[in-house]
């Protein structure tokens, strides 16, 4: 039986394990047997933060159906409220809470807004900011204020908004004057896309709009641009990338919109990457047949490590496990978020795996290269880091403390390591609620599949 190193006297540690220097420990299920699982997830994140701006910037109410009620989500909504914008509940379209119906109002600051860990509101919401009239102080959880500030405050500087202190991170003051004049500006947007995001959301009530150049050598993430000038497309915003690297957003009207938010499909991924890891299948239902999120990728990613993926009828999407996990060699450039669960699915596969193109998910909730491959070395395994990414050669796992980092990735990333290792504890697992509060509930739903046939919707 597996004896953890942190044992000690205190006799409620030792009983029920629950706690760790006063962190929280969540012991990590084992599958029984594999799995038949059926996961109803929330919807996106990167979405619903997206059309709440939008919406409080429009010239119409708008209604987001179905949306994701998580910590990262309230924290935009109450940024937005803060600046104007009326938000309220309404009757539920979908199964984790109610809709946002969404009235524009009067852009005023003079108030303070709390990011907590959410790079979307530390990102997306200075720009608004900058059309309200009056100051905006921003500022964030202690582990957020190092995280990558410089490309946006630059950009709203070249656009000749005020900013105090001249720092390049978190807390900072927008002083806004009601308008912003827009033009041209060129930005180095190599730690993050969020940077040209958080501008392109805002610019169509610039007076002149904005062409935006990248400046930097490499770009992160670039679907979750695109997926913001669709969002401006379908909002009837002139929003176009004329050239690789190069963004334009006309001056106009931001329409309001009656949307439902698709789930979250990069919450999906350990989900499905189950899997692989404890055999059997998963099947997440409403899987758009079209969509902008990276996380769709995953029914393309999933099957080179030997997965068999297939598209039902009703919508669904269901993976299903191979003989074994096969090495990969692949670059995640595109999907980073992606990369915490892939990276642990390399920990049992068949051969090395390399993965490339992910050096900038170090700046997110936390180095996340840094964080997997010190977790993965506690437990036995052996993972090496490099600038762009990370080597993983299996080896035999064993259990122990996984932390977290306040990083909800890394706390799932665990959970999918603990179906196939006993003795698995996750610091602080409440970390996760950060986009998907409900994981431990669907987590020990679809681990209970593989001994009751249960399904949890």
């Amino acid at each position: 039986m597996f004896e953890s190193k942190y044992s000690g006297p205190d006799d409620q540690l030792a009983g029920d394990r629950s706690r760790l220097d006063g962190e929280t420990l969540w012991p990590a299920p084992t599958a029984g047997a594999a799995l038949s699982g059926h996961v109803s997830l929330p919807g996106s994140k990167s979405l619903v933060n997206r059309e709440l701006v939008l919406s409080a910037l429009a010239s119409a109410p708008s209604r987001l159906r179905a949306p994701l009620h998580s910590r990262d989500s309230q924290n935009m909504v109450e940024a937005l409220r803060g600046l104007g914008a009326q938000i309220d509940e309404a009757d539920a379209s979908g199964e984790y809470g109610p809709d946002f119906a969404v009235t524009p109002g009067e852009l005023i600051g003079s108030t303070t807004v709390e990011c907590g860990l959410a790079g979307t509101v530390m990102r997306f919401v200075p720009p608004v900011a900058a059309l309200a009239l009056g100051p905006t102080t921003f500022d964030a959880d202690a582990a957020a204020r190092g995280r990558p500030m410089e490309g946006l405050l630059d950009a709203l500087r070249q656009l000749q908004v005020d900013i105090d202190p001249a720092t390049r991170s978190l807390p900072f003051t927008v002083h806004g004057t009601g308008s912003v004049a827009g033009g041209e500006i060129s930005i180095d947007a190599s730690a993050s896309s969020q940077f040209i995001s958080a501008v392109l959301l805002s610019a169509a009530r610039f007076d002149t709009g904005v062409t935006l150049r990248h400046s930097g050598e490499r770009l992160p993430s670039l679907p979750h641009i695109d997926m913001t000038i669709a969002a401006l497309r379908d909002r009837g915003v002139q929003a176009s990338s004329p050239e690789l690297g190069i963004w334009r957003v006309e001056p106009g009207v931001i329409a309001g919109r009656d949307v439902t938010i698709e789930p979250d499909l990069s919450n999906a991924a350990p989900f499905l990457a189950a899997a692989l890891v404890a055999g059997g299948s998963v099947t997440i239902p409403h899987w758009p047949a079209q969509t902008t999120q990276v996380g769709a990728d995953l029914a393309t990613i999933l099957p080179e490590f030997g997965a068999r993926v297939s598209h039902g009828a009703d919508g669904s999407l269901t993976v299903t496990s191979g003989d074994s996990i096969r090495g990969v060699d692949i670059d995640l450039s595109h999907a980073g978020e992606l990369a915490p669960t892939l990276i642990a699915l390399a920990a049992f596969a068949d051969g090395p795996s390399r993965f490339r193109g992910i050096g900038h998910i170090r700046h997110h909730e936390t180095d996340r290269l840094a964080a997997l491959a010190s977790g993965l070395g506690a437990l036995g395994g052996d993972v090496t880091e490099h600038d762009d990414g990370v080597s993983v050669r299996p080896k035999p796992l064993h259990g122990g403390i996984w932390p977290t980092y306040n990083d909800h990735r890394t706390a799932t990333t665990g959970a999918l390591i603990g179906l196939a290792v006993p003795g698995v504890e996750i610091v602080d697992i409440a970390t996760t609620a950060k986009t998907l509060p409900q994981f431990t509930e669907l987590w020990h739903g679809l681990v209970s599949s593989g001994t009751t046939d249960a399904t949890l919707t």
